[in-house]
């Protein structure tokens, strides 16, 4: 019996020994007790509710404490979706040219005599993603205020400052006629894509349709019905497979309702309503117009210009996942990096992967195929999208311009709906969603209740469903704030 006694003594101290070292050993190893508390509920969750069938890459930096919090798989490579923008925005805007204006400027080139323009008007794109109905009005009009109600030459718009690949490399065609992608060019009207309204009248009549923005360049067939629900859900399209601009709407409309489509050659649409426009200001000029590249010369004058800010264009980069204004941002990018009139999306890639490389990452590691996350050839790690964030918070003016701009967890953008009230992750989560098919991402900065700001990037692939690859990166930010 004393024998037995003396045994279990001599077998519980060095357990109880053990236990009581476990935090120096750890803190020898630069291993917090934290850190490791944190990592087991992590690694537990991936266990147990990642998605079945899928796989992540996670990565978690603690930007106030500098030091790596948490990683898996992180240097696996992953399709990034809208995560992408992130790279492409902290690039621009890390660039010494990273506040000048996109800017649409009108040009003319000869002499006005008397009532009459002598000479050839020229609409200089600059790649605007937001210049939209209001700013084309705004542009008309400073030319109508001109001494000069006739155009004797011709009107020309230049789209010279990028090639003529209207898409993406690896963006799908059947995308097409959706608003989220855009036929690409430096001059765009409204993302040139309309926006159809439809107000219901009388049961069993049409209904009434409102287009925004007004041209002739697209025609319209309604085919409403009225609160019919034989009708069909409400519906807007076009014959995109002929490349036609025959926009139909159809459908029950019960209340208002609104649709979007996109139009096919964003540079035809710009110039013919620009044209258009022109005629209603009473400038009477040929009917047509032409598209060729701006030299500016000692008989050139300009005429109008119009400028957004590179907030404006950051903002709805990240708030609202915008396609067009990331691509923008990637054509311009381009342009201040090679110092070039005429650029490819290629050359704004060529930037970003200088930026790779400064972070000391392997840049032939990755593949990047376009700015905005749309191709299903973009290839990078949750690693590398942390070392971006890392590098943006290092740099106020980048940072203060990326930070302002990003979606706010249960509050607005494309995380409004994400991480409601009474959740940890409320107000705390800052971030850059990306999804499509299989594949759902989340990118940014949160504050830890300890008030630390931490930056992480998490890369769900191979999942359908959404709706669970939202909550498991929710339940990690959960996690990590706690």
């Amino acid at each position: 019996m004393i024998a037995c006694k003396k045994m279990r003594k001599y077998i519980l101290f060095p357990i109880v020994l053990v236990l009581t070292l476990i935090p120096s050993i750890l803190s020898a190893q630069g291993v917090s007790p934290e850190t490791n508390s944190l990592s087991s509920r992590l690694d537990t969750l991936i266990k147990y509710r990642l998605p079945a069938g899928s796989n992540v890459s996670i990565s978690v930096y603690d930007l106030t404490a500098d030091k790596a919090l948490y990683s898996y798989q992180a240097d696996k490579l992953s399709r990034p979706a809208s995560t992408m923008k992130l790279l492409t925005t902290i690039t621009a805007l890390a660039r010494p040219e990273a506040d000048e204006p996109f800017c649409t400027e009108v040009w003319y080139k000869g002499v006005i005599e008397r009532d009459t323009l002598k000479g050839d008007i020229y609409v200089v794109g600059g790649f605007d993603p937001e210049f939209d109905d209001e700013a084309l009005d705004s542009l008309v009009g400073k030319v109508s205020r001109l001494p000069f109600s006739v155009v004797q030459g011709k009107i020309y718009g230049d789209v010279s400052m990028k090639d003529s690949l209207y898409w993406g490399s690896g963006w799908l065609w059947d995308d097409t006629p959706y608003s989220f992608q855009p036929y690409l060019s430096p001059l765009m009207l409204d993302k040139g894509v309309v926006t159809i309204t439809a107000f219901p009248g009388v049961q069993g009549d049409t209904a009434r349709l409102e287009c925004t923005p007004a041209s002739s360049y697209y025609t319209l067939t309604n085919t409403t019905k009225t609160r019919a629900p034989s009708a069909g859900r409400f519906r807007v399209s076009r014959d995109w497979l002929e490349n036609g601009n025959d926009i139909t709407v159809s459908g029950n409309v019960d209340g208002k309702r609104t649709g979007t489509v996109n139009i096919y050659s964003s540079q035809d649409f710009f110039m013919h309503t620009f044209l258009e426009r022109l005629r209603a200001k009473g400038i009477r000029c040929l009917p047509d117009y032409s598209f060729s590249e701006f030299q500016k010369d000692s008989v050139s004058v300009r005429m109008a210009s119009y400028n957004t800010s590179v907030q404006a264009v950051v903002n709805q980069i990240m708030k609202e996942s915008d396609n067009l204004n990331a691509e923008a941002m990637l054509c311009r990018l381009g342009a201040q990096f090679t110092g070039g009139r005429h650029i490819s999306a290629e050359d704004g890639l060529s930037a970003i992967r200088r930026l790779i490389k400064k972070l000391g990452y392997v840049p032939d590691r990755y593949n990047l195929a376009d700015g905005c996350g749309l191709s299903n050839y973009n290839y990078i790690s949750s690693e590398l999208l942390v070392a971006f964030l890392k590098f943006a918070y290092s740099r106020t003016d980048v940072f203060q311009k990326l930070y302002k701009a990003l979606p706010i967890g249960g509050v607005d953008g494309t995380l409004k709906n994400r991480m409601k009230k009474g959740t940890p992750s409320y107000k705390k989560v800052h971030a850059k969603t990306g999804s499509f098919t299989a594949i759902n991402c989340l990118a940014g900065y949160l504050k830890a209740d300890n008030g630390h700001q931490i930056a992480f990037a998490i890369m769900n692939q191979n999942v359908l469903s959404g709706r669970e690859a939202r909550k498991f990166q929710d339940t990690v930010c959960d996690i990590l704030i706690r």
